[in-house]
């Protein structure tokens, strides 16, 4: 039987965590967002404020769902804080270790009968689903950046996600106003096994200087009609991001086509992450 959802707890108050809280607190469910820094949290209540003040400008909302969207959103230090929620979204770094012990804290948290899901964009739901006792209900909720803005959410499937969590899952992404598409589990999934191995080529053909940044972008954009270069769109993922998803994928197939470009690796190792840090591959004021 699918249960009736009110309640969502975030985990993690970064892009995407942030993102996230709002799209359900705009949508009308109560939202209680935890991180252990406070400071990461306040960041967060500021950019969603600062969000919804611009659509409130744009006349896309009014002020009355500008304010209950900001009721909707509570947050806390304690991940025992999330007890009470009906489906929990972690939406922390792409990294795997982190992962699994958030979903070991959790399982012993919450009711065995919430859901537990992740925002990861390339780990095994499978393998987060084997540090709890309860696999049948974890379930992947890939959100796509920015997460307000962006009308997909990936739902994937681990090895022993029940039918129930599934429909569940694309119920509540469904109520969101988002299209929710469901794939099985498998490195990168759908979007970042096809994303991420074009990114990466994009960055080997600056290595390899077949063509600048902005001629590779220009030629994607122009050429394949793409919204947003490989790059320019690297950037705003994140270089770090990406870098953590070619991993996965290159140690998920042990295929050399997955293996993440030498100036990918070297630009993460000297900080040049895109977007969040000023300078990727273009350069950005903050």
């Amino acid at each position: 039987m699918v249960a009736v959802i009110c309640q969502i707890g975030i985990v993690g108050a970064g892009t995407m965590g942030c993102g996230i809280a709002q799209v359900f607190a705009q949508s009308g469910y109560g939202v209680l967002l935890f991180d252990a820094a406070p400071t990461q949290l306040q960041r967060a209540l500021s950019v969603i404020d600062r969000n919804l003040g611009k659509d409130l400008e744009r006349g896309r909302i009014g002020s009355e769902q500008r304010d209950l969207t900001l009721k909707n959103v509570r947050t806390c230090q304690e991940i025992g804080g999330l007890a009470e929620s009906d489906v929990i979204v972690e939406a922390v770094s792409e990294n795997f270790e982190v992962k699994k012990e958030i979903f070991r804290s959790l399982d012993v948290t919450v009711s065995q009968e919430t859901i537990l899901a992740s925002n990861t964009s390339s780990i095994s739901i499978t393998e987060l689903a084997s540090v709890t006792k309860r696999p049948e209900k974890v379930i992947g909720m890939h959100f796509m950046n920015p997460a307000p803005v962006m009308k997909l959410v990936e739902i994937i499937r681990g090895m022993r996600t029940s039918p129930d969590t599934v429909h569940s899952a694309v119920s509540l992404v469904n109520a969101i106003n988002k299209v929710a598409v469901e794939v099985n589990d498998g490195p990168g999934f759908v979007s970042n096994r096809v994303l991420m191995p074009m990114i990466n080529e994009a960055i080997c053909c600056v290595h390899e200087g077949v063509g600048s940044a902005e001629a590779v972008d220009s030629v994607m954009k122009l050429g394949m009609n793409h919204p947003m270069g490989p790059l320019t769109l690297a950037d705003l993922i994140g270089l770090d991001v990406c870098l953590d998803i070619m991993e996965t994928l290159y140690n998920g197939f042990g295929d050399s086509k997955y293996r993440p470009c030498p100036l990918l690796r070297k630009m993460v190792a000297a900080g040049l992450l895109g977007r969040k840090s000023g300078q990727g591959f273009y350069e950005y004021s903050r």
